[in-house]
């Protein structure tokens, strides 16, 4: 079983479905996925905090690994993940755990593929996203731009459906934080036990 820890309400309903779905694109249908433990990003970005959360997770009943998703917001991923995976595995110990920051916030994941989610959730039909996904600040904003008129992006219902159908092959050529993710799920797939196809090919 992977164990998530996440910093936002949207996250909570969505990471479990994004892990699920990377395996099954990995050929591993059924991975299990615990409930998510939720702590505020200014505990995880904190050695104490994301401790206090990594121990948490490793006392789950059948917790086989651990992920840390968060938002790298104004934050650089290469400057803030090594530190905080640092401190996140050595905590974990013996479980394998991967932290993974989106760049700027999960949101310019589905930007990313956003002509794979037209007619979804109220995104427009002819949506497109020129600009590069992981550059804006306020991906959220940016994708209740391309809904239909009137439309509202909900973080806490769409964020999980848009996971859901999301072409993650198509995020993962765009935008490179989204690569890490398919890297450390895998790894911790492997870690699991499980063997994972190459995938995107």
């Amino acid at each position: 079983m992977i164990q998530s820890i996440v910093e936002g309400h949207g996250e909570v309903s969505a990471v479990p479905i994004l892990i699920r779905r990377l395996g099954e694109l990995m050929g591993l249908p059924g991975v299990e996925v615990a409930s998510p433990i939720r702590r505020p990003r200014s505990k995880l970005v904190q050695k104490n905090g994301l401790e206090q959360a990594i121990e948490l997770a490793r006392i789950q009943r059948g917790c086989r690994g651990i992920l840390v998703l968060l938002d790298a917001d104004d934050d650089c991923p290469k400057t803030l993940a090594p530190d905080l995976q640092k401190a996140a595995q050595s905590a974990a110990q013996p479980l394998p755990c991967a932290v993974v920051l989106a760049k700027m916030e999960y949101e310019a994941w589905l930007l990313a593929c956003v002509e794979s989610l037209r007619k979804k959730r109220g995104i427009s039909a002819t949506a497109v996203y020129a600009k590069a996904p992981e550059d804006v600040r306020g991906a959220k904003a940016a994708l209740e731009s391309l809904m239909d008129p009137g439309g509202r992006y909900l973080e806490t219902s769409d964020q999980a459906a848009l996971t859901a159908v999301a072409d993650w092959a198509m995020a993962y050529k765009r935008a490179r934080s989204s690569r890490k993710m398919v890297k450390e799920a895998r790894r911790l797939f492997v870690s699991c036990g499980l063997a994972p196809t190459a995938w995107p090919q």
